[in-house]
């Protein structure tokens, strides 16, 4: 199957609903343990270039989270939920970045 670019966001109701507005493919969840079997599951398809977690799902799974990160595809980020952010999204962006070019280049 051809890659064809679509965004999934896996969150609880209220967080993930927004995102319909842009187009993307919205995965309700009511825990982690849910929002993992979706991730688990739509991440094994060719369907979604990025897929979108919310950081209180996303903190509880960071396991999951770290393995498919090791893949080139699809790209699997944390996104603040609608009660603001935990700060999970940005600390792994800043571990993503400092393994890229070896140095914290963010918060130095």
């Amino acid at each position: 199957m051809e890659k064809t670019g679509k965004i999934a966001v896996i969150g609880d109701s209220e967080s993930a609903t927004a995102f319909l507005a842009i187009g993307a493919t919205v995965f309700k969840a009511d825990d982690e343990y849910a929002a993992a079997d979706v991730l688990r599951e739509i991440s094994k398809t060719d369907e979604y270039a990025v897929i979108l977690v919310t950081e209180n799902y996303a903190a509880r799974m960071e396991a999951l989270m770290s393995k498919l990160k090791q893949q080139p595809y699809p790209a699997v980020l944390s996104i603040p939920g609608a009660s603001g952010s935990n700060g999970f999204g940005m600390a792994s962006v800043k571990r993503d970045v400092e393994k890229a070019v070896g140095v914290d280049i963010l918060f130095n």
